[in-house]
């Protein structure tokens, strides 16, 4: 049974993009060179913000993102996955426009989380205020019967603020603080798990950090593509 090869659409942002490379990689049973996966990354950093296309209802990034998509079809990818929360929303648009099957990264999470935590029913949320408004989490997590608590109005714009500072790579260390105070604030409202669900809050967030199981969703994606580069089909939650 051949391997699949596997297309990173990344670039949002690039070290989340390197971060899930590096992940991939670990979770890849080798002994050597010739065991770990082809995988051809598009790192495209100019598609414009995610989060400020949602909150003004604009799909304008959208024809960037399917070119973006159909060069990695073009090059030969069978599969492609995109280590970006946020840039989900347009998941269905973008499924649309491409012949190949896409990763929804959102919906993994989801599976692994209920199949880890099987008695959970609440979980707490730290992402882009795009992912936060547009119910991305919400929606998946429904359908495995787990309600998504997410910060308030003022700890959303600071866990904002933490995620803008990573990308820029400046001011880290206060970005660490920021969604450290905000985890803890969503463990005070009683969630039994963290989900990191914006792919830059790994650079400076560790699973160890707090007091509930944390699920760090650039890992569980880099899980399911290794499975699905490795198996001869994809299970239907994948691509529905």
């Amino acid at each position: 049974m051949p391997e699949k090869v596997v297309g990173i659409l990344g670039g949002m942002g690039p070290e989340a993009t390197v971060d899930f490379f590096a992940k991939v990689i670990a979770l890849t049973p080798a002994n050597r060179d010739q065991d770990h996966l082809r995988i051809i990354i598009y790192n495209n950093p100019k598609i414009p913000d995610r989060t400020e296309a949602i909150l003004k209802e604009d799909k304008s990034l959208l024809p960037m993102l399917v070119e973006t998509a159909k060069t990695l079809e073009r090059a030969g990818v069978d599969f492609i996955v995109i280590p970006c929360n946020t840039v989900h929303y347009f998941y269905e648009d973008l499924r649309r426009e491409i012949s190949i099957p896409i990763l929804h990264m959102i919906r993994e999470v989801a599976y692994a989380v209920k199949a880890s935590l099987p008695r959970c029913k609440r979980v707490g949320l730290l992402a882009t205020t795009g992912t936060i408004t547009s119910n991305l989490y919400q929606k998946e997590f429904q359908r495995v019967g787990v309600e998504v608590i997410v910060p308030d109005t003022q700890c959303q714009a600071e866990v904002m603020d933490a995620i803008l500072r990573i990308k820029a790579d400046h001011g880290k260390e206060r970005a660490r603080k920021e969604l450290i105070k905000a985890g803890n604030l969503l463990i005070k409202r009683e969630v039994k798990a963290l989900i990191l669900g914006c792919t830059d809050t790994p650079l400076v967030i560790k699973t160890s950090d707090f007091s509930v199981p944390v699920f760090d969703s650039n890992r569980l994606l880099a899980e399911a593509t290794v499975k699905f580069a490795r198996s001869e089909t994809i299970s239907s939650r994948r691509d529905t």
